[in-house]
């Protein structure tokens, strides 16, 4: 697995590669924001550990711009501000989650574990006929769901979406039904503990909604007020 460091401050960079090369990941190290973009954009890596404060250009910025054309290479923020507007300012820029400096290897290695265990398609537990092809696919009025493809429609139409807007939607989806908190969707989508003086999960909702049901008549991401968030048809 490739990784890409994104981070000015040497000594910080520094450590950070010799322990990911030590845990057996492949990483490069881009020391400002115009090289980081450039080597983000060449799709070589598996993942992004980007710095928020960046000369010539920030990591809020890098974000945004490569989010225009790569929506799914997963991003990892790091960050020395600890507040919840600056986390929420992270992840509207397109990152999939944060993690404050100063932080652990244990942090680190759990994070990067969730952000990549969904891009691995496993057909271990899927049993094929000889010869044939089978896909795991979820149908849900008209949205339907390809888990092995990763490939969403709604009403027949593709629907793009990051890599965290997919873990989310998935998660929903194999829960359809059952209300979630936000609690556990935290532990089960970005394996961390939720932080209730923030307000992430509900900005990713939101995100997911601005796809999934703003442009179609039927919502299916229902809110239970007090609990949480429920993939749900309507009734009638």
């Amino acid at each position: 697995m490739r990784i890409l460091i994104v981070e000015d401050e040497v000594k910080v960079a520094e450590v950070l590669k010799r322990g990911l090369d030590e845990a057996g990941y492949e990483s490069e190290v881009a020391y400002d924001g115009q090289i980081g973009l450039r080597l983000a954009q060449s799709g070589q890596f598996d993942l992004i550990l980007l710095d928020v404060n960046l000369p010539l250009m920030n990591g809020l910025e890098l974000c945004k711009t490569l989010r225009e054309k790569d929506e799914v290479t997963p991003v990892l923020m790091l960050t020395a501000l600890g507040m919840s507007d600056d986390i929420v300012a992270g992840l509207e820029s397109g990152a999939d989650d944060y993690l404050p400096k100063p932080f652990k290897w244990n942090e680190i290695y759990a994070r990067i574990k969730a952000l990549t265990r969904r891009r691995k398609i496993s057909f271990a537990n899927q049993p094929v006929a000889a010869g044939a092809e089978q896909h795991d696919v979820f149908t849900f009025g008209d949205l339907v769901i390809d888990f092995d493809a990763r490939e969403v429609k709604r009403a027949g139409k593709l629907i793009q979406l990051t890599a965290k807007e997919y873990s989310l939607l998935e998660y929903l989806a194999r829960n359809a039904g059952k209300v979630k908190s936000r609690q556990e969707i935290a532990e089960s989508v970005w394996g961390l503990t939720f932080e209730t003086g923030t307000n992430f999960i509900d900005v990713y909702i939101n995100y997911l909604r601005n796809k999934i049901d703003k442009p179609f008549a039927t919502k299916l991401i229902q809110t239970s007020t007090g609990f949480g968030y429920v993939l749900k048809l309507p009734e009638a």
